[in-house]
């Protein structure tokens, strides 16, 4: 089962450059997209129904802002939509698809970095978002949760990381809070594979950062210990521009 998990800060923007043909290449069995900014109805789908893929989306009530959607080959035993929480799922936060014994969570979690409001939204949903894996895990033990956390874990994620002590995606507290959810039962599969630095997932379109490689590794797939042993690889594929982030992509029997 090849899972990729992609932030395409606009689904109609990335298939403008050349979104269906990469992933007519690539052959992912499921796609997790964050940040859609866009309705189903909105999105001209022939080409990727014409590749296998059922759609499934949870978009913001909000035009343009936000939302996730889930492309996948495998049939799911079922979806969920949201986490049944009013202020996240009214932003298209979350999408779920079970496929056996393995739970697929897909989450577009909250930026912080316009400061007051929004990072205290950000930091109740990774509360929230906690307690709500922590009890989905006594009935579903087996939990992928993909996506954009917004946040950096170690310093070997981050260029210049001396420098963003103090930015939101890299406050203390936000870096805890992967530990604290590493510790929790759960692995951070890229980093199972490549314990390298400058691996990133997100690059600002300012000042040349993706030439530069001046980037965070904001983008998971964190596997629960159960499925440890089933994971084959993971890889972040930097040379893929449709956005500012970048797809990663996991295999897991």
């Amino acid at each position: 089962m090849k899972i990729i998990s992609y932030n395409v800060n606009g689904i109609r923007a990335a298939l403008k450059k050349g979104f269906v043909d990469w992933l007519k290449e690539e052959q992912p069995d499921v796609v997790c997209l964050q940040e859609t900014k866009a309705n189903k109805e909105q999105v001209e789908l022939d080409e990727i129904e014409a590749l296998g893929y059922q759609t499934f989306w949870f978009s913001a009530q909000k035009k343009g802002y936000s939302g996730v959607a889930i492309f996948t080959k495998i049939k799911p035993d079922q979806i969920i939509y949201g986490m049944g929480i009013e202020e996240y799922d009214f932003e298209g936060r979350m999408i779920r698809a079970d496929f056996g014994d393995i739970t697929l969570i897909n989450s577009y979690f909250p930026s912080g970095t316009t400061g007051g409001p929004r990072q205290d939204f950000k930091e109740q949903y990774i509360i929230d978002i906690q307690e709500f894996v922590d009890e989905l895990k006594k009935e579903r033990p087996n939990i992928i949760l993909c996506g954009d956390y917004n946040i950096c874990h170690t310093d070997i994620d981050i260029h210049n990381p001396k420098k963003q002590q103090k930015t939101s995606g890299f406050l203390p507290h936000e870096r805890q809070w992967v530990s604290d959810f590493i510790a929790s039962g759960f692995i951070d599969s890229f980093r199972v594979f490549n314990q390298e630095p400058h691996n990133y997932s997100w690059w600002s379109y300012r000042a040349g950062s993706r030439p530069k490689n001046l980037g965070w590794r904001i983008d998971y797939q964190m596997v629960s210990e159960p499925l440890k042993d089933r994971m084959k690889s993971a890889d972040i594929l930097s040379q893929v521009v449709h956005s500012d982030h970048c797809p990663i992509v996991l295999e897991i029997e």
